[in-house]
């Protein structure tokens, strides 16, 4: 059995962790309210906002040491909702810097939410890693939670992910797209 433990329990990390649960993972969840908890995942999920990242970094970093970690994140300022974007990479390549002892990929950021909850419709989580194995162990988790699943390449794929998160949000802000999902062909 996949055993996930999702950093955040708001609207991404509760939907995430229900993908996951349906398809016969043990999840648990680390928040602000349980700040003691220990990391207990084969497979940890970063739902937070991205200036979270450091300081749960900070304080669990040993406890991810040889885990998958899925960075949800996408690199949003949350006071102006503008994007900051890092000159030559990605958020998820900065995770990726700050955990060398784990398997960082990129999922599920181009997946709002709602398609999460909604069991999908045939939504397709994007994933991309420089790591094979910890790539093909998300992706066969997502599948079996009743979603598709693409890897999209290597980890440097990231700062395309992030770009083409920026755009569905900018679109859905705009309110010229509601929910929108890739689905598979």
């Amino acid at each position: 059995m996949t055993n996930v433990t999702v950093f955040g329990s708001g609207k991404m990390g509760s939907a995430i962790g229900s993908v996951f649960s349906s398809g016969g993972a043990s999840v648990d969840h680390i928040t602000t309210s349980t700040p003691d908890a220990s990391v207990t995942g084969d497979i940890v999920v970063l739902a937070v906002p991205y200036p979270a990242v450091s300081d749960i970094v900070a304080k669990y970093g040993e406890q991810l040491a040889g885990k998958v970690v899925v960075d949800v994140t996408n690199p949003i300022d949350y006071k102006t909702f503008g994007f900051f974007e890092p000159a030559d990479g990605s958020v998820t390549a900065e995770i990726a810097n700050l955990l060398p002892d784990s398997k960082v990929v990129k999922g599920f950021n181009t997946t709002f939410f709602h398609t999460l909850a909604d069991a999908g419709q045939g939504a397709v989580v994007l994933v991309a890693g420089d790591d094979d194995d910890a790539k093909a162990s998300v992706v066969s988790a997502i599948k079996a939670g009743g979603f598709g699943a693409v890897d999209a390449g290597a980890l440097t794929t990231a700062r395309e992910l992030e770009a083409f998160a920026k755009l569905q949000i900018q679109l859905a802000m705009g309110g010229k797209i509601g929910r929108f999902a890739v689905v598979a062909a």
